[in-house]
């Protein structure tokens, strides 16, 4: 059974760092990439990084870069996304996916192309 669990999430005041961990189990992590995506009320789901098992490439929202780092653990089939200087726009549930195969150029992106998805962690900013 495929299963993307995440955990981490929390309040948190702004500025404030949270680290979310998604594990990963019943399929072959190095074949896969690892993306992140949150969802805010009312707004559409939107990708925050991706990183790829294989060879360790990461990609990153514009929204976010500089301020969260994907990682991988492939010995625990697990990614994390540190989140530094959080922001109140941060606010979101935030969902961990599987791509099966590698991701190029900006389609790590679309929510579309994720094989499997996890059932998310809320992260709220508060001030």
């Amino acid at each position: 059974e495929v299963q993307l669990v995440e955990s981490g999430g929390g309040l948190v005041q702004v500025g404030g760092s949270l680290r979310l961990s998604c594990a990963a189990s019943g399929f072959t992590f190095d074949d896969y990439a690892i993306g992140w995506f949150r969802q805010a009320p009312g707004k559409e789901r939107e990708g925050v990084s991706c990183i790829s098992s294989s060879d360790g490439s990461t990609y990153y929202a514009d929204s976010v870069k500089g301020r969260f780092t994907i990682s991988s653990d492939n010995a625990k089939n697990t990614v994390y996304l540190q989140m530094n200087s959080l922001k109140h726009e941060d606010t979101a549930v935030y969902y961990c996916a599987a791509w099966g195969g590698e991701v190029h150029g900006s389609s790590w992106s679309n929510s579309k192309g994720y094989d499997y998805w996890g059932q998310g962690t809320q992260v709220t900013v508060s001030s």
